[in-house]
């Protein structure tokens, strides 16, 4: 396994080997130990599974603390955009953005910890994303920032995407009170 660290502080891409033969392929997509040695000491206590159609953007989200979440990010079929904002008020790169492709070709996954908004927009149909994360989800500490805040200035690559009417109503980045 690969673990690179971006340009955004406490981001890790994760680029597992591969094996592969006439039958397929197999590779960790989880390994306490490996994971531990790069960096990752995180303890995940729920698995989330997503299906998303072509064009859906869901994002960005996170929980406030003391209910904030890492997240182990994974796409198992199809593709996708991925976009992490910095919404750690005492970091260098509060603010700043991150996009990258996960797909099921590449198999990269990326850790995402806590002080970060996460969001994601299905390149194709039938996408599945695989979310690892270290806290349960809380509803009443829920939050977010509106997908296209134009002083985020996020390039999406699409301008009408599929997205909830909950996620509509997220605030845009200058009225966010993070709690990071």
């Amino acid at each position: 396994m690969k673990v690179t660290p971006l340009e955004l502080k406490g981001l890790l891409l994760i680029e597992p080997v591969i094996f592969t033969d006439e039958r397929g392929y197999f590779f960790e997509s989880f390994n306490e130990d490996r994971f531990k040695k790069s960096g990752i000491d995180a303890a995940f206590v729920q698995d989330n599974h997503s299906l998303s159609s072509k064009g859906v953007l869901r994002g960005l989200h996170f929980q406030k603390p003391p209910f904030e979440q890492g997240k182990l990010v994974r796409v198992a079929q199809g593709a996708v955009i991925d976009v992490v904002v910095d919404i750690r008020k005492q970091s260098p790169d509060y603010g700043k953005s991150l996009s990258m492709i996960l797909s099921a070709n590449n198999n990269h996954m990326l850790w995402i910890p806590p002080g970060f908004a996460h969001g994601f927009l299905a390149l194709e149909n039938e996408t599945v994303f695989l979310y690892k994360c270290t806290k349960a989800y809380n509803k009443e500490s829920e939050s977010g920032i509106i997908w296209n805040d134009t002083n985020l200035n996020i390039n999406w690559g699409i301008t009408s995407p599929i997205v909830s009417a909950k996620d509509l109503e997220l605030p845009a980045f200058k009225n966010l009170n993070s709690g990071f």
